[in-house]
């Protein structure tokens, strides 16, 4: 088996991983699509990625037809971690609908090393970054206001917990998406 090594200093076997890619339709892309005379794929561009629900059932559907594919991820860092046997550094499994698709050594690889951090130890470092208005942790994740990606992505990897921001929240089923081509424009509900 091959062994390269790809950002690691351990070596990385090749192991038949797939994610379910979207397309971040914000506008320097819809720029490049009109740059070179594209159609747009859709009418809207989104802060998030585009991945209609239609489109993810097809893709789930062909994946479970055919069961030489390997391992499907919906999240890039999820493929990343279980390529290194690692637990997920981005703290998705407290989005347990993202996991239904892991690999089940995966799920208890994520589920050994998820805990809930302690609120006064989250207050502290997103107080110290610049958070404003209430913190608050819920099953899935930190919850803050007033503080841009990269501090969020800061604590979200410190504690290895989703760290949300209350202005943009991640609706069940669709996380990190964008509301383009899911049937309610605010999310489908929660189980």
């Amino acid at each position: 088996m091959n062994t390269p090594i790809i950002g690691s200093r351990r070596p990385l076997p090749i192991l038949p991983v797939e994610q379910i890619t979207s397309l971040k339709s914000e506008l320097g892309i819809a720029a490049y699509y009109e740059a070179h005379d594209m159609p747009m794929p859709y009418e809207e561009t989104a802060r998030r990625k585009i991945m209609p629900e239609v489109a993810e059932q097809r893709i789930l559907a062909d994946f479970e037809r055919d069961s030489g594919w390997g391992a499907l991820f919906r999240k890039t860092s999820c493929g990343v971690a279980y390529a290194h046997g690692e637990a997920d550094y981005n703290g998705h499994f407290g989005i347990r609908e993202l996991c239904e698709i892991c690999p089940p050594e995966q799920l208890a690889r994520c589920e050994a090393a998820w805990v809930t951090p302690e609120l006064t130890a989250v207050t502290q470092q997103a107080r110290e970054l610049g958070a404003s208005g209430p913190i608050d942790i819920t099953d899935r994740a930190i919850v803050v206001e007033g503080l841009d990606e990269p501090p969020r992505y800061y604590l979200q990897h410190g504690f290895g917990y989703q760290c949300h921001d209350r202005a943009r929240p991640h609706h069940h089923r669709q996380h990190g998406r964008a509301d383009i081509g899911w049937t309610a424009k605010n999310g489908p509900t929660t189980p």
